[in-house]
């Protein structure tokens, strides 16, 4: 949900966007309606919406497709009154809905907006009338009966992992999982008492065990490959190692035979490992002294990617973990779609939701997997750390895909980041990522700081300051919403491992304005029109702001703004008239 504070500050940006561009999964805007049942019924909708997209906020009284603040924030009349439209929630929705509802004084329209805090809870939430819709993205879609079955395993009520298997527990356990569990928990340093258990006795511990039965998630786990056949007959894995998008040259399937005994999860792992890894080159870094090795796909990354996928699946589907490795990228996928309001955009540091609660849990126990939601954040890490490009997730509702690019370890970048950890400066996700992207881009600003780093604008400004001012990594130019940051041009030689970045930097600059500059006095000496701010972008490749300040640097050489709006073009006033208008002697 969204702070008081932090609405304003959405508000002031209304002279810029509309406020539909601002929406976010936990973010709407909504104009009052002239008719107060109309509003009413509009509120409850909205409530029932986010509620079930796992909470967020409301603003009545805005028009959300309109540019300009005055135009858009027609704001709410007296008759509505928070602690009613509280009263009429709760009375319209079930289970009983009771948001809170604030008043928010504006300058503009009736001069009050109402800002309804809607906190997420145990869905799904239905009108009495028995309507529903859930919050996915920006829209409320209707909440049909698969959304409401994801809506249960959201809340762990449909945990297919938590079903106890009617058959003896010892004729359903592989010997070679549960040693190779303990292999992994151990390289993860579980506790020592907890691997020295009996088979049974540390099965016991992992809470897999029902009234002396074994659960699916105890299945997966320590299962035998005939057995997991039997009971999640679904459930697989599969390895390609692609040609090309349409053709494969290898492939390896987890039911290649019950006598194969790679299907129960640990096993599935070390297998999936070792085909991914016999191609996954190493590339030696030396820093000093020594000489460390790293892989193109990280062996952590790797890692939290695979188990990821092996322990989030959705049972239900018949579909595979799907492993596919091509020449340049590695793509691995599990069927079964984001849950809990979790996005590509938000998953960074979204609270973590477990499709499969009891397995995710027995994995924690053995510090294979973390409930914390460090998982994606320590794929992040692994990538950024080495200089390279974090993964990219997508959500294709049926599956979840993270692709990997093959990439060179980045010697510079890594040793910089080794040399701050030895100085007490220890990176964290969102400094790498500020770091890689202003490696090849000239500057960020707020805005795109948090969405780059899945966090809210005040955040990232106070992590880009902290970058500035503490760890003195960046240079910080513009004012109020023009702020801008950028590499200090020592540290890009140095993350970059080449010449005199400030030299290339001024150099590109002062291209950018002879370019601009002499085809301004070109199309004035021709009698035509300027350059609009788009036509700048496009000749340098610059964001608008850095145009606008390339212009502020060439107003010296006589170079005018001349109209207003998008209309508005750059014009050079100086020297010769226009070659049509000379006379001739």
């Amino acid at each position: 949900m969204r702070e008081l504070t932090e609405v304003r500050a959405l508000l002031a940006r209304l002279d810029q966007v509309d406020a539909d561009t601002l929406e976010a999964q936990d973010l709407d805007f909504k104009e009052w309606p002239a008719d107060d049942r109309h509003a009413v019924r509009l509120a409850v909708d909205m409530a029932v919406c986010m509620a079930n997209g796992g909470g967020g906020t409301v603003v009545l009284g805005v028009r959300d497709r309109v540019v300009g603040r005055a135009k858009a924030i027609v704001g709410v009349p007296d008759s509505a009154e928070p602690h009613q439209l509280k009263r009429d929630i709760y009375e319209r929705t079930a289970p009983k809905l009771t948001p809170e509802v604030l008043e928010l004084p504006v300058p503009e329209g009736t001069g009050r907006l109402l800002v309804m805090q809607v906190h997420g809870g145990l869905p799904p939430y239905t009108t009495t009338a028995g309507a529903g819709t859930v919050r996915r993205s920006k829209d409320c879609v209707p909440l049909t009966g698969d959304l409401r079955d994801r809506l249960m395993v959201e809340r762990g009520e449909s945990d297919v992992t938590a079903v106890a298997v009617p058959e003896p527990v010892e004729a359903l356990l592989s010997a070679a999982a549960v040693e190779r569990l303990r292999d992994l928990a151990r390289q993860e340093q579980a506790p020592a008492d907890l691997l020295r258990k009996t088979d049974l006795d540390l099965l016991g511990a992992l809470d897999v065990l029902r009234d002396g039965r074994l659960t699916k998630a105890g299945l997966l786990i320590a299962g035998s490959a005939t057995a997991l056949a039997r009971h999640l007959p679904n459930y697989g894995w599969t390895h390609e190692r692609m040609k090309s998008a349409t053709t494969y040259v290898d492939r390896a399937d987890g039911r290649d035979g019950p006598g194969k005994g790679e299907l129960a999860l640990p096993l599935a792992l070390q297998a999936l490992e070792a085909r991914i890894n016999a191609d996954n080159p190493i590339t030696t870094v030396e820093h000093g002294l020594h000489h460390f090795e790293f892989r193109a796909y990280p062996t952590v990354a790797l890692r939290e990617a695979l188990l990821n996928a092996l322990c989030h699946l959705d049972l239900r589907l018949a579909s595979p973990v799907l492993v596919k490795q091509y020449p340049r990228k590695l793509e691995i996928s599990n069927p079964g779609g984001l849950v809990g309001g979790i996005t590509p955009a938000n998953i960074l540091h979204h609270p973590p939701l477990a499709r499969n609660p009891l397995l995710v849990h027995a994995l924690s126990r053995l510090r294979l997997v973390n409930r914390s939601n460090l998982g994606v954040g320590r794929m992040f890490e692994a990538m950024l750390i080495e200089g390279k490009e974090p993964p990219l997730i997508i959500d294709e509702e049926s599956a979840v895909r993270v692709v990997f690019k093959r990439q060179e370890t980045s010697a510079p970048f890594r040793e910089f980041i080794a040399d701050e950890g030895k100085a007490g400066r220890v990176l964290d996700v969102d400094h790498m990522l500020v770091l890689r992207y202003l490696l090849g881009h000239a500057e960020i600003d707020t805005a795109l700081a948090a969405e780059l780093c899945q966090r809210r604008e005040a955040e990232m400004r106070d992590i880009l300051d902290e970058m500035a001012q503490d760890y003195g990594y960046l240079e910080r130019g513009g004012v109020g919403r023009g702020t801008w940051w950028r590499l200090k041009p020592a540290l890009h030689r140095r993350l970059e491992g080449r010449g005199n970045a400030e030299r290339d930097q001024r150099i590109d600059a002062d291209v950018a304005k002879t370019r601009v500059l002499n085809m301004l006095k070109q199309r004035h000496r021709r009698g035509e029109r300027g350059l609009t701010n788009a036509e700048v972008r496009a000749v340098t490749g610059y964001t608008r702001q850095q145009v606008n300040r390339l212009i502020h640097e060439l107003e010296a050489e006589s170079v005018r703004l001349t109209g207003h709006g998008r209309g508005a073009t750059y014009e050079y006033a100086g020297g010769e008239e226009p070659t049509q208008k000379k006379r001739t002697r």
